[in-house]
């Protein structure tokens, strides 16, 4: 995820005084129960706006608070890490199935909708997104910064003992619409029953999963690691890395796993070519085709040599394209495009 504290800790490092303000209608369940909650929060931007002046204000998912940056007339640039649109849509034939949250949701797209039209730009991690993003609006601002990693945080260690040889899994499971890929599973495990296949991860659509794969013995879930200590531990023990989705863009664990030095075989979806160099860092294969991910798995299995190779080229690639330092410059780059710096003044 995009650790927006982390992330103000880097920009005051450089000089640019900011504040991080949490909105509660992204902490709970939305719609949300606890409406009081919401409204204090709200009042609590509203007084900030006035008091702390801000220059811009950068809201990361959309947010109630793009509202009240329009209305003040401070330049709103908004953070968008996924594919928004499909997303939504795939919820509302499944999270927001009931016809009162469905009708509330709509209501609250809208609401989105404004805040994307008006914004000063939006800023996205991949350019697949680009596409993505004027394909809804043509004529909108779009930037690219790719979100960056701290590579030291991501270090081997030796407390995790898995059996071998295996394969590891690190995935939310909270949206069918891109999670519902990881079924392929049932087809490479009744394929590869030598090969021990272990998920980190859980998540609303988990029970549409788990009842696949559960009969297999070579499947082992493991729930949700504690981050990032648990998952440093697991990507320390696994042999090969598999990502297994429909939609995803950069995705932050595939980078952690590149990082630990994992080979990694992933799905050729969205934004997933970004993140690997196919060939050199793993292997992209096709969505829905289980005999290339077994071929793929099964050709890093058989070569040591291969798996060391790639991840070495893999914790490299990471490291130079994903580092914090070119992160937090092509972000504040693409905000002084609109916003002067008055220290220049």
């Amino acid at each position: 995820m995009f650790h927006l504290h982390k992330y103000a800790k880097e920009l005051r490092e450089r000089g640019v005084e900011c504040k991080v303000v949490l909105d509660r209608d992204y902490i709970g369940e939305f719609p949300s129960k606890d409406i009081r909650g919401f409204f204090r929060t709200r009042k609590k931007f509203e007084r900030l706006i006035s008091t702390f002046k801000p220059d811009a204000v950068v809201i990361d998912r959309m947010s109630q608070f793009g509202f009240e940056a329009i209305k003040s007339g401070i330049p709103l640039f908004v953070i968008s890490r996924g594919h928004y649109w499909m997303q939504n849509e795939w919820n509302l034939k499944t999270v927001y199935k009931n016809w009162l949250k469905g009708k509330l949701v709509q209501m609250r797209f809208k609401v989105d909708d404004q805040v994307f039209q008006k914004a000063t730009a939006i800023l996205v991690h991949c350019d697949y997104l680009v596409g993505v993003v004027k394909e809804h609006y043509p004529k909108q601002n779009v930037h690219v910064f790719p979100e960056g990693l701290d590579s030291s945080n991501w270090y081997q260690t030796k407390t995790m003992k898995l059996k071998h040889p295996c394969v590891g899994l690190v995935q939310r499971a909270s949206w069918w619409g891109k999670n519902r890929e990881m079924l392929i599973l049932k087809k490479i495990l009744g394929k590869m029953p030598e090969v021990n296949f272990y998920w980190a991860g859980g998540g609303d659509v988990q029970d549409r999963i788990l009842p696949e794969l559960e009969g297999f013995k070579n499947f082992h879930w493991l729930g949700s690691l504690q981050y990032p200590d648990k998952v440093r531990d697991f990507l320390s023990e696994i042999d090969i890395y598999l990502f297994p989705t429909r939609m995803d863009t950069t995705p932050l664990s595939l980078r952690e796993a590149e990082l630990m030095k994992n080979p990694v075989v992933a799905t050729n979806v969205g934004g997933i070519s970004e993140a690997i160099i196919d060939g050199v860092t793993g292997f992209l294969v096709e969505a829905g085709n289980h005999e290339q991910y077994i071929e793929k798995l099964k050709l890093l299995l058989d070569d040591k040599e291969l798996r060391k190779q790639m991840g070495e080229a893999g914790r490299k690639f990471v490291e130079e394209k994903f580092n914090q330092d070119a992160s937090v410059k092509d972000f504040l780059g693409a905000i002084r495009l609109y916003v002067k710096d008055k220290r220049e003044e």
